[in-house]
């Protein structure tokens, strides 16, 4: 049964995604043609919504087919007249999923940070265009070293990529450890958290440094599979006891706001300082969802 659930799951969730990305590759293509910043303003608004009503219709497809999976167990006060910044563990690609059926329509709609190099995927690079993901191009130490002359390009285009969120509330969305954890890549890493691979300071000091005169709060997000980390078959079928979010809002300091990672090299190290001081109540925050015996 938890298999001919995932058939149907996924049958929803290609009608889906056929019929609203098709209307969004309408408003998409008016947008490119139509270089005018205030119609491209307004068709970026109506492109969110039709990307939330995805989100939506997939979230409420799966909580019909297998009940009230997700638990959220803290959720401060949100708005979605707010810019965030939202940090998370990440252990799966079902990570995006749950995120976004959390999320969705209490804060404006979460972004990821793409390689500059995804804008040419067909159909999808024109969909993550018109939403404003931002793209970012990111140089080797070694490819700098030959080529000098395009040092700090990489921020710039990252800055420029920025520049439209200012318009309307924005939610970026990190996944600072880089990729998803296993114990095989936490023992080969020699992480200092049990539940944790190490944070990467770099994506967090692009985002303040290009966004911080209006990113100012950051939510920490907790998300925890207490029996097995699922695949995404495992998500559509069901075949899970539970996803475990917590969320904590906090102000990000001022010290870490408007400042170039690349180049100021005090901001990259209180950034790693800081950092590592959150990933260590991240990590404590995931042991006591382990500990619980009341969920």
């Amino acid at each position: 049964m938890k298999h001919l659930k995932g058939v149907f799951a996924s049958l929803v969730l290609i009608i889906n995604t056929v019929v609203l990305v098709s209307t969004l590759m309408v408003f998409a293509l008016l947008k490119w043609l139509l270089p005018i910043p205030r119609i491209r303003v307004f068709l970026s608004r109506i492109l969110v919504w039709i990307a939330e009503t995805w989100v939506a219709i997939n979230s409420h497809g799966h909580r019909w087919l297998h009940g009230p999976k997700i638990k959220l167990l803290e959720m401060p006060e949100l708005s979605q007249d707010e810019w965030y910044l939202v940090v998370a563990n990440h252990q799966s690609m079902t990570d995006i999923p749950i995120l976004q059926a959390v999320f969705n329509k209490r804060i404006p709609f979460l972004k990821f940070f793409l390689k500059q190099e995804l804008i040419w995927v067909p159909f999808l690079g024109l969909a993550w265009w018109a939403l404003d993901f931002p793209f970012m191009r990111r140089y080797s130490r070694e490819f700098l070293a030959k080529n000098p002359h395009l040092r700090g390009k990489d921020m710039e285009q990252t800055q420029k990529s920025c520049a439209k969120f200012k318009h309307f509330p924005t939610s970026v969305i990190n996944f600072i450890e880089g990729t998803r954890f296993t114990p095989a890549k936490q023992a080969k890493q020699q992480s200092p958290y049990p539940h944790l691979l190490k944070p990467k300071a770099g994506g967090l000091g692009f985002v303040m440094g290009s966004m911080g005169a209006q990113m100012k709060q950051l939510l920490l997000v907790t998300v925890v599979y207490p029996d097995q980390v699922p695949s995404v078959w495992d998500y559509l079928c069901g075949d899970f006891t539970a996803a475990l979010v917590k969320c904590e809002k906090m102000v990000i300091p001022d010290a870490l706001l408007n400042k170039n990672y690349q180049t100021d090299e005090k901001f990259r190290t209180e950034l790693f300082k800081w950092s590592e001081t959150l990933w260590y109540k991240q990590n404590t925050k995931i042991q006591d969802l382990y500990e619980r015996t009341d969920l």
